[in-house]
């Protein structure tokens, strides 16, 4: 008996490891992605990018690869079991919302902050020197617009994206489309802001690359304005909503895969 009661924990620590990871392998393969779409549409050896003389064009292509990416990780079995978060800034949201504790999200970030720098580096070892060529440079995030127009891009996306999920998620019968509506404006962001603040809206996604580009002037910005953006966007519905308890950032909702965010977006009429 005793034995069986000191196994338990040590099984349910495996499984939130093993959940960690899973997220963190997520963000991984979309830094992988991301990588293989920026050598095909901006390498200057690419034959796509030969033929696609327009660069709104490649940022809009890059912005549908990418959207689409998101939608098949967000959906997937692992997407589901981790909740598919990939992001700290959203992780520290549900820590506001009270759906996830803080060991729990430490243990997320870490996988996410792992899981972005591996993503990074076996795109480079599958695509050497393309990957780390000028016109990719391991598809760092820079503020080429400046600090200032960059910060607020980061802010204001990140505001849009948070609040958009949560308004969503309000309805039972448009909470299952959560994560496509999330993927839609990824996709949209790309093509807009990557000029201004080279979209990030993730600051494990920008550590990534940024390990690899050796290029940390600005880090700042990914790290502080998606979390504030998208805080700002939790705080907002906090004081809009009534009912605490149905406010939730899911991008995906599925009854029959565990996770460890519970939530009520499919239960009952909506809610304001």
């Amino acid at each position: 008996m005793s034995s069986n009661r000191a196994s338990a924990p040590r099984a349910e620590l495996r499984e939130r490891l093993g959940v960690y990871a899973i997220d963190g392998a997520l963000l991984g393969l979309f830094m992988l992605s991301a990588c293989v779409n920026v050598v095909i549409l901006e390498h200057p050896a690419s034959p796509v990018h030969g033929a696609i003389a327009s660069a709104p064009t490649r940022r809009v292509l890059i912005g549908l690869a990418m959207g689409l990416t998101a939608v098949c990780l967000t959906y997937s079995r692992w997407g589901k079991r981790s909740g598919a978060f990939m992001n700290p800034a959203a992780v520290v949201c549900f820590v506001r919302l009270g759906k996830l504790s803080v060991p729990d999200a430490l243990g997320y970030i870490a996988a996410q902050l792992i899981g972005s720098v591996l993503g990074v580096l076996l795109a480079a070892s599958a695509l050497p020197g393309l990957v780390s060529s000028p016109a990719v440079d391991y598809v760092a995030t820079k503020p080429a617009g400046g600090a200032g127009p960059a910060f607020l891009a980061e802010f204001g996306l990140a505001f849009v994206l948070q609040t958009a999920v949560m308004t969503v998620n309000r309805s039972p019968r448009l909470a299952p489309y959560t994560g496509a509506c999330a993927a839609v404006l990824v996709a949209l962001f790309i093509s807009v802001a990557a000029p201004i603040s080279g979209m990030s809206l993730n600051p494990a996604r920008s550590f990534g690359s940024a390990v690899w580009a050796h290029l940390w002037s600005g880090f700042w910005i990914y790290l502080t304005a998606p979390l504030l953006g998208m805080l700002t966007g939790v705080e907002l519905h906090r004081r809009l909503t009534t009912r605490q308890e149905r406010l939730c950032g899911k991008l995906n909702h599925d009854e029959t895969v565990t996770c460890f965010v519970r939530c009520e977006c499919l239960k009952g009429p909506s809610h304001g």
